[in-house]
């Protein structure tokens, strides 16, 4: 291994040391341990550490093919440690602003959606019921206004018809009131027959 890429080698694990203690910062401020569940904290931190582990090798593969020394580790620690002394508050204070501008912009972007899109549509939605609701009704209640006049209109015609029918039948010769009689008493004691019949045949049928 040259010099050169011993010097790029360490330092790329300087920063890689500085990028960890962002990473490892920013995954504490995410993961809120007191609130989670103890085996999803476990799987979550077994995750982060693979992670870390995989990205750190990929830099080293590629500065110098994945050679590992002593002076990487050394060099991590001195980006872990520096991180920590002089980034770390500014860090921390630069992620709570950047937390509160984004958890901002989606307060906003939901009240607006709710203000300009949400509540004028369900506005509309619920007076286009309203109105249906008030033309059915009134629709009902013309319809039902229409068949009392017919129902009236069909009693006035046809109750000057039964006077003169009444009359008519007051008029007829005693004989043919006579046949007349005998025709529809034959006539409903058939019913009542055909009927009775019908009854019992149900009845059969359903034992």
């Amino acid at each position: 291994m040259t010099l050169s890429t011993q010097f790029l080698t360490m330092l790329s694990m300087i920063g890689m040391g500085a990028l960890f203690g962002v990473m490892f910062d920013t995954y504490q401020r995410f993961l809120h341990r007191p609130k989670r569940r103890q085996l999803l904290v476990f799987f979550n931190d077994i995750l982060f550490w693979v992670i870390q582990a995989l990205i750190i090798f990929y830099v080293l593969f590629q500065v110098n093919m994945g050679e590992v020394r002593l002076y990487i580790f050394i060099a991590l620690l001195c980006g872990y440690a520096a991180y920590q002394s002089l980034f770390k508050r500014i860090y921390l204070r630069l992620l709570e602003i950047f937390i509160f501008a984004v958890i901002s912009i989606l307060t906003f972007l939901k009240n607006a959606f709710i203000i300009i899109i949400y509540k004028p549509v369900r506005g509309l939605f619920n007076l286009i019921i309203y109105i249906t609701l008030f033309l059915g009704r009134g629709l009902f209640t013309l319809v039902k206004f229409i068949f009392k006049v017919l129902l009236l209109c069909i009693k006035m015609f046809f109750k000057p018809i039964g006077k003169i029918l009444l009359l008519f039948w007051k008029l007829l010769p005693k004989g043919i009131k006579k046949t007349v009689e005998k025709f529809y008493n034959g006539a409903a004691g058939n019913f009542k027959r055909i009927k009775n019949y019908v009854t019992k045949w149900i009845r059969k049928w359903k034992k």
